[in-house]
């Protein structure tokens, strides 16, 4: 076999391999000599089959089998050899004039391919500890604590019809049909029955609760009420909608005393115990949005930080990935690019941008992580099992065993895990300051440049490198 490397550029490689004929009439002629005394053929006593007529009946069976072999052989023989990082899978190019596919399966005359691949590059990592991080903290306000109760004691408030002529006030419960039209024609999603609709809670579109208050049982007030810009679906978003409306039923919200009985309801032993489990969710909320925050920012500072080439076809599986999601989301809201202020085109080369960070993110994640020997536990791998498992009540036991035999299902699920441990990792030697904030600035959303940007491609995350497979030679 002759191995001859016809392209390095950047991070891709191209090499030409040949198989002559000499070798594989070699192999061809072992090969039949071996059948020849395992083969049992009419007509011919054992060992006495004729080499030129196996060859006729085995000899294209026993070729395709070694032009595999051989071409598993070069992917190793070129990794090894080279000391190669693969970024992913060789892409193997066979030949596919029939002439010479004919004359190498009959050993008359060479047989020639090429292999393809793209390698992990190779990048300097350096140390943490010059970077500086700041991780906003919010203290917890008994005002919260208070804001919680009151929407658990609304959730379990009883509600008691009004009396014959009475009207709605703000906090009744008004149970209403009603058919919205715009422009005068019945929209999708407009026309509902039995909807309960709990005055001054602005669950509504805007309009909606405010033209309710007053109304009577039996009553039918025509409604005007107007979608917001950003609506979640782009035909409704700013358009005002004229509902007819049946006011069907209106029940006033009872007192509701936050005691020791009511925290007993909830299975905690009294009030006192609740406010504390209480102080404790919202503690565990802000943590978890502080940590959020801290890693988008070390993301961003170790994307400014790292530049280096990525591999194209890394790239592309992310973008390909992203912009799934993205044609997705356009479908279910309805929305176009033309809604967003932005064309196809662009809307490409920013997700395109950001594949490549994620990419880039990931590959010195990865590097980062096999470095530290972060590994990840049986412990933790149960866990997440066990918490995928939940998302599909009933399916439980299914989701385990596809999980559990499937590799690459199993990996999505090590991935973010292995993500989290590395970027714990490097906050642990970056220097990173608390600055207090008000709890709307720690919830706050960041800027919506979709969270995408703070994902990093984890699958990549694997400490060792994977043999590479090949596909089959037809």
């Amino acid at each position: 076999m002759q191995v001859t490397e016809t392209l390095s550029q950047g991070l891709k490689r191209e090499y030409s391999v040949v198989i002559s004929a000499g070798d594989l009439a070699s192999k061809l002629n072992t090969q039949l000599s071996d059948l020849k005394n395992k083969v049992r053929i009419n007509g011919f006593r054992p060992g006495k089959v004729p080499v030129a007529h196996l060859k006729r009946v085995y000899g294209r069976s026993v070729m395709a089998d070694f032009v595999q072999e051989q071409v598993t052989a070069a992917n190793k023989q070129i990794v090894e050899t080279n000391g190669l990082r693969l970024a992913l899978e060789p892409k193997v190019q066979l030949p596919t004039a029939q002439a010479e596919i004919e004359a190498a399966l009959e050993a008359r005359g060479d047989f020639s391919f090429k292999i393809a691949l793209e390698v992990l590059p190779n990048f300097e990592v350096g140390d943490f500890s010059d970077i500086a991080l700041e991780r906003p903290v919010a203290d917890v306000d008994e005002s919260e604590i208070e804001a919680q109760l009151s929407r658990m004691a609304d959730s379990r408030r009883a509600f008691t019809d009004r009396s014959e002529g009475q009207y709605a006030e703000k906090g009744d419960r008004v149970t209403v049909d009603f058919v919205g039209k715009i422009d005068g024609e019945v929209f999708e999603g407009g026309t509902a029955t039995d909807i309960e609709v709990i005055l001054g809670t602005n669950t509504f579109i805007p309009g909606f609760e405010d033209a309710l208050l007053g109304v009577r049982v039996g009553e039918t007030p025509d409604v005007k009420a107007t979608f917001p810009e950003n609506y979640a679906m782009a035909r409704l978003a700013g358009k005002t909608g004229d509902f007819a409306v049946i006011v069907k039923a209106i029940a006033w919200p009872e007192a509701l005393e936050l005691n020791d009985e009511f925290a007993k309801g909830l299975g905690v032993e009294s009030m006192e115990a609740l406010r504390k489990t209480l102080r404790e969710r919202i503690e565990a909320e802000y943590a978890r949005a502080s940590r959020d925050k801290v890693k988008r920012r070390l993301l961003d500072a170790l994307a400014e930080r790292y530049v280096f080439e990525v591999p194209e076809g890394l790239v592309e599986q992310e973008f390909s990935q992203i912009w799934g999601q993205v044609e997705q989301e356009q479908k279910s809201s309805g929305r176009s690019f033309a809604d967003e202020g932005t064309t196809e085109e662009a809307a490409r080369a920013e997700y395109r941008a950001i594949a490549e960070r994620r990419v880039r993110l990931g590959l010195l994640l990865a590097d980062v992580g096999a470095k530290a020997e972060l590994k990840i536990t049986d412990e933790e791998m149960t866990q997440a099992l066990i918490a995928q498992a939940r998302n599909y009540p009933g399916q439980e036991k299914e989701i385990w065993e596809f999980y559990r035999s499937n590799q690459q299902a199993l990996a999505s699920l090590r991935a973010p895990i292995f993500e989290e441990k590395v970027v714990d990792h490097i906050i642990g030697l970056a220097r990173v300051e608390d600055r207090r904030v008000s709890r709307e600035d720690l919830l706050k959303a960041d800027d919506e440049v979709k969270s995408l940007t703070t994902a990093a491609p984890t699958e990549l995350a694997a400490a060792e490198q994977p043999e590479p497979s090949t596909p089959a030679v037809e």
